[in-house]
């Protein structure tokens, strides 16, 4: 049998990253139903041919951006977070250039309560956040009120993210949550 060339797959990765990247851009961008693989391949800046060698169908291309927008919403929230607390994340939320991409990761969210698939990478994003809030509060991972704060935190995201409500409504509610929830050091 024949090796591969490794230039031949260094390619190959190159052009499957170009067009996942493309897939993500176009997510945030646009939501849901901005990711066909002609919009892909035309983002990308590839044949249309190439969407479909790399990703056999939407769901997979769909799946794998929804991923790595989680992975990346994860690490962009741990960062955050370490250098501003979580009464700051409200901030990090109401700014236009993130609106677009939020409403994007939201989106896919909501799907995924009607795809098996997109049900697990959502659950990730969720234990993740929920992970990264127990750390910041010194708490163990399944702390309940880890998860309680994410859950307050979430809903304030969704209002902030979809009706635009001010981050300072936010701010003050999670800081009363916070102060609610935690007893005094």
């Amino acid at each position: 049998m024949k090796n591969p060339n490794p230039a031949t797959q260094a390619r190959s990765r190159r052009r499957r990253t170009t067009l996942l990247n493309a897939a993500v851009d176009l997510l945030a961008e646009g939501g849901f139903a901005a990711v066909t693989h002609r919009a892909v391949a035309q983002r990308a800046h590839l044949p249309l041919a190439a969407t479909t060698y790399y990703f056999t169908s939407r769901d997979q291309l769909l799946a794998e951006a929804f991923a790595q927008l989680v992975e990346t919403e994860l690490t962009t929230t741990a960062t955050w977070i370490t250098r501003h607390g979580l009464t700051g994340l409200p901030e990090i939320l109401t700014t236009d250039a993130d609106r677009t991409r939020q409403l994007g990761l939201w989106e896919l969210y909501v799907h995924a309560g009607r795809d098996p698939v997109l049900q697990q990478i959502a659950r990730r994003w969720t234990d993740g956040c929920t992970r990264l809030i127990a750390q910041a509060l010194d708490l163990p991972d399944t702390d309940p009120r880890a998860r309680l704060l994410y859950t307050t935190l979430s809903t304030l995201w969704l209002e902030l993210v979809v009706e635009q409500r001010p981050a300072e409504h936010a701010r003050t509610l999670l800081t009363h949550a916070l102060e609610n929830l935690l007893p005094p050091r």
